[in-house]
């Protein structure tokens, strides 16, 4: 179920392959950009490349978690269908979100052609291997779909994950037991705590002999202050052709509070990194209009206006303020639900 193929111009540039500008040796990562995009037509979306997947995803990609918060799942629907219908073929997921009404309401929007239009990804909590194989099948009956395009183990934000995940009877091995049965392409992983967990999961997968195809990370006008995953965990990702999923551009609202940035910044602030996709919440059709029109609007930020948005921002990111969870256990479902990881 590849995603439907458009003539739409492709918005894609070597930066999206892994190529990151650098200064006497030193990555700029705040200043590594695609190519500059031709003028987008009304309603139209750009694309990137998916590492070395090769796979065209759209500049945004719709996030799971915020489909599943309607009171009523009619409008759930009309979110995700008027997403893709704009040229968002991205769609983010997850086995635990709203207790699995997200993925419920994703797979009735799914019908009527519209799964042939997506690149679509979940994400398992199960960090043992019957455990991650039962989470995976749920969420295929859920999403209504033979396989699912890029699965993901979510929330790797402990030192011990990687080896749990990639021990014996480990949930990797479930992975890779569903891919071959044809129920998953492709594997990726999450995490929202430390940059340092992310290097030790990808090193742990080096290890053993493999290369993920995606993961996903907070990267935002903070993040380069702070226990940076762009500064950290970029470099490698792009070095090894993964490709690079961006999520918290808002920091979950807390980066709006600082009042320093629009939502418009945060999102191309995102894109200008050398982000394959920029994942976000959109509980509604117009938080999903605000997200489109970030994208057809986006065009690569010079250097001063980098250098601008990240001296608002200094003063404020310093002690992870405005980035919770990264510092708190605000955010870990799986901390408050260990259950979930068998």
């Amino acid at each position: 179920m590849n995603p439907q193929k458009t003539n739409r111009r492709e918005f894609l540039g070597n930066a999206t392959l892994g190529i990151v500008a650098t200064t006497v040796g030193v990555p700029l990562l705040e200043h590594a950009v695609a190519a500059p995009p031709p003028a987008a037509g009304a309603g139209e979306m750009f694309y990137r490349t998916l590492g070395r997947s090769g796979e065209k995803v759209s500049l945004v990609g719709l996030g799971g978690y915020h489909i599943g918060t309607q009171r009523d799942e009619v409008e759930s629907i009309r979110i995700i269908r008027t997403a893709v219908d704009k040229g968002i073929n991205f769609l983010d997921n997850c086995w635990d979100y709203n207790h699995g009404e997200s993925e419920v309401r994703m797979g009735k929007a799914l019908r009527d052609g519209y799964r042939k239009k997506v690149f679509l990804m979940t994400k398992v909590d199960g960090q043992v291997k019957d455990v991650a194989a039962r989470q995976i099948d749920e969420s295929l009956r859920r999403l209504q779909t033979d396989v699912i395009d890029l699965l993901q183990f979510h929330e790797v934000i402990r030192p011990g994950d990687p080896d749990r995940i990639f021990g014996p009877n480990g949930s990797f091995e479930a992975a890779l037991e569903a891919k071959k049965a044809g129920k998953l392409r492709y594997i990726g992983f999450t995490g929202h705590k430390d940059p340092d967990i992310h290097l030790k999961m990808l090193d742990t997968a080096f290890m053993h002999g493999f290369t993920f195809d995606a993961v996903q990370m907070p990267l935002n006008v903070m993040d380069a202050h702070f226990k940076s995953f762009g500064k950290k965990v970029l470099p490698v990702l792009t070095k090894h052709g993964i490709g690079v999923l961006g999520m918290k551009s808002m920091g979950d609202g807390f980066i709006l509070r600082s009042n320093a940035v629009t939502p418009v910044e945060c999102l191309h602030y995102a894109m200008n990194l050398p982000t394959s996709v920029v994942i976000t919440g959109c509980d509604s059709l117009p938080i999903l209009e605000q997200a489109l029109e970030a994208a057809r609007t986006f065009r690569p930020l010079g250097e001063e206006q980098v250098a601008a948005i990240l001296a608002k921002t200094a003063p404020l990111a310093t002690k992870g303020e405005f980035e919770p969870f990264k510092t708190s256990n605000q955010f870990d479902g799986t901390g408050h639900n260990p259950q979930w990881l068998g």
